[in-house]
């Protein structure tokens, strides 16, 4: 298995971008889900962005959120995530990156939590409901089980902030593209290129942009303005629709070629 900074470094170097798709941990059932990394890591994927149902996603849209509904009524727990995550990490080496939101962790307990990351070599943890002023709680076991807290801006963050807030990660940065919920959209703030490109300028570490990202025109466009994308609600409908080679366009138009072949 690589780090996130591995992973990441190995695309940017290539001159490709990143591109992190992101799952629900149990829609489809548990049994699937060796079978969605494997498949996601093959088509390229730089990392995978993880989802754990929860019955209050506060920064989720209808697709996620019923797919956290359907992953609930199967049975899907924490715990049992992260037991068929052990059952085949061997069998991959794409960085696995834990997004939950911060009641389930303090549920299981902020010391078990982590010692089953460790042992299911999950790479990273987003908790979008734990601002940076509050995440002494869990900074020290995160480090001391090797697991890098992702953060994110938003639109309306100003800039300082920002600049505070990226210095603090060793992963890299997600910019929340849009002022609501996660889903698919059409048009984007017309002022969000240049904020991209602000966020790169005083960020140490990658930026990726995330939510509302659907068709491989929008990965070109946003990569142009930073270092890659995660996707979300697209991924997870298309899968549910067994679309898989509109994902597989998804992850090429993160890539050179891809770009090479539009110009």
């Amino acid at each position: 298995m690589i780090t996130i900074n591995e992973a990441f470094n190995k695309v940017l170097e290539n001159g490709d971008k990143a591109f992190v798709p992101y799952i629900m941990a149990g829609d489809g059932g548990l049994d699937t889900l060796k079978e969605k990394i494997l498949f996601l890591e093959q088509a390229g994927a730089t990392a995978i962005e993880l989802g754990i149902p929860f019955s209050d996603p506060v920064a989720d849209g209808p697709i996620i959120q019923a797919a956290g509904i359907r992953s609930l009524q199967n049975g899907t727990t924490l715990k049992g995530v992260f037991q068929t995550i052990q059952s085949f990490r061997e069998s991959t080496t794409i960085p696995l990156i834990m997004m939950t939101y911060l009641n389930p962790v303090i549920a299981y307990g902020l010391q078990a939590f982590f010692q089953d990351c460790e042992k299911a070599s999950i790479n990273g943890i987003i908790i979008p409901d734990l601002p940076v002023e509050e995440e002494e709680i869990l900074l020290g076991l995160a480090k001391k089980y090797h697991v890098e807290i992702i953060r994110l801006v938003t639109l309306t963050s100003p800039i300082e902030r920002i600049e505070m807030i990226a210095k603090k990660g060793n992963g890299f940065l997600y910019a929340v593209t849009v002022t609501g919920i996660t889903g698919a959209r059409t048009t984007f703030n017309e002022h969000l290129g240049p904020h991209l490109l602000q966020v790169k300028e005083v960020s140490p570490i990658p930026v990726l942009a995330g939510f509302g990202i659907s068709t491989p025109e929008h990965v070109k466009a946003m990569t142009e303005y930073c270092d890659g994308v995660i996707v979300g609600s697209k991924i997870v409908e298309l899968f549910e629709q067994n679309k898989l080679e509109e994902i597989q366009e998804l992850i090429a138009a993160s890539k050179k070629e891809s770009k090479e072949s539009v110009r």
